[in-house]
């Protein structure tokens, strides 16, 4: 279905159609406008904008709804494991049982990188950001590995998705041993996804570490529930970096540097810090919801609200509940935790937050959950990264498998000097 809208500029009328997607979202198609006007629009941050048509992920942030090739996120999150829902993200449909093998084979068989690459974690300064190294490590792949550049058909397409998100958990556990000392650990072939990364995380040379099936269970829920969300700020880095035709590798490492900000992949972080610091201060949390409202310097409320979702985030349902089983199984408590059960009831039943539609959102227990496993908050962002890869492939593929894909190219209004002459040196 589609229609035109009517524009008028300086008394002249244009005609410009209008676009409506399988989920009734609505657009104005404004690729011609520059040409047939002369005018451009400006849409500071994108909030407007449609950059792409994409069939991989819908979200209705209103509704509070999120699908992934059109399945519920709470429908896989109940049956679907990580590895099955990359699958579904990059290729468009859940595997077969033959596809799900293979692909799984696959990634046990592409985990190990080059021992060359083993020695560059060394290199790096142990205080180095896990998201640099993660980043540098991702773009060195391509360069031992010159068979995932050229991609050309699905069988090329499937082997470069596995070695990449293969490697990128490896990469990620050597990483955090180089940065704590310990000896960096090879992947074992028997292990299943997560509990491989674990294995690589955790082990040392004299002790394997054997995760519960709940903590195995909880990191695997993680990853799928972070493996795609449409076009946030690394998603839409990877489609830009990969329109001008830079392989899968270089695009996704790309993908890890936009993550690497605070304001997107290390927002987990922050709502941990903030917990962290109501629990260290003794405040009580009504008095924090009070002085959040007063807005009081130096106090934020994190993990609250979201550029999409005006309602709850569904992957924070979903996240809560996994850490309460986690926790259970450890028979230990989490008194950030408690602060943030508190703090949540305090906000839902306050109408300064309800009316500003702050609900919590995916990071808000994210940072909670990877605790409970073990994880260290250096590592939050990265694994992040590691979920959100099989989203940043799909939409890899998706780009250049269009054969009318061209390259990224946004305008701008221009608000510096007009025409000036250059001036000697003496006369400035």
């Amino acid at each position: 279905m589609s229609g035109t809208a009517r524009l008028e500029i300086d008394g002249t009328v244009y005609e410009l159609d209008t676009v409506v997607g399988s989920e009734g979202e609505r657009a104005i198609d404004i690729s011609k406008l520059r040409a047939t006007t002369g005018y451009i629009t400006l849409d500071d941050g994108y909030g407007n904008t449609g950059s792409c048509r994409s069939a991989i992920t819908y979200i209705d942030g209103d509704a509070g709804i999120l699908r992934y090739r059109g399945i519920p996120i709470e429908n896989l999150a109940g049956r679907s494991s990580f590895v099955e829902t990359a699958w579904l993200v990059i290729f468009g449909s859940l595997p077969t049982v033959e596809e799900r093998d293979r692909f799984s084979a696959l990634l046990g068989e592409s985990a190990m990188i080059d021992e060359v690459m083993r020695k560059h974690f060394h290199a790096f300064p142990q205080t180095a950001p896990p998201m640099a190294i993660l980043s540098a490590m991702i773009n060195t792949l391509s360069a031992h590995d010159h068979g995932v550049i050229q991609i050309d058909d699905d069988s090329d397409m499937e082997r470069a998705a596995a070695v990449l998100m293969s490697k990128v958990r490896t990469i990620a556990a050597a990483a955090y041993k180089a940065s704590v000392g310990e000896p960096l650990v090879y992947p074992r072939y028997d292990l299943k996804y997560a509990e491989n990364f674990l294995h690589m995380m955790f082990s040392v040379p004299y002790r394997n570490y054997e995760p519960t099936p709940e903590v195995a269970a909880a990191l695997n829920l993680f990853l799928m529930l972070h493996a795609d969300h449409e076009q946030n700020c690394s998603t839409s880095t990877v489609r830009m970096v990969g329109s001008s035709k830079a392989n899968l590798f270089a695009s996704c490492a790309a993908g890890v540097c936009a993550l690497w900000g605070p304001l997107h992949g290390g927002a987990n972080v922050a709502a941990v810090q903030m917990l962290q610091q109501i629990y260290d201060s003794g405040m009580p949390v009504s008095e924090f919801v009070t002085r959040v409202k007063n807005r009081d310097a130096g106090v934020k409320l994190m993990g609250f609200g979201h550029r999409v979702y005006k309602n709850f985030d569904p992957r924070s349902r979903i996240l809560k509940k996994s850490v309460d089983e986690v926790l259970a199984q450890q028979d230990k408590t989490d008194s950030l935790l408690d602060i943030a059960r508190e703090l949540e009831a305090a906000a839902l039943e306050d109408d300064y937050f309800i009316e500003r539609k702050l609900y919590p959102n995916v990071d808000f227990y994210s940072g909670i959950l990877l605790r409970a496993i073990g994880i260290p908050s250096e590592m939050f962002t990265v694994m992040f990264a590691i979920g959100r890869m099989p989203g940043w492939i799909a939409n890899w593929k998706e780009l250049n498998d269009d054969p009318k894909g061209r390259i990224y190219r946004p305008r701008q209004i221009y608000t510096g000097p007009t025409d000036q002459d250059w001036a000697p040196r003496g006369e400035r």
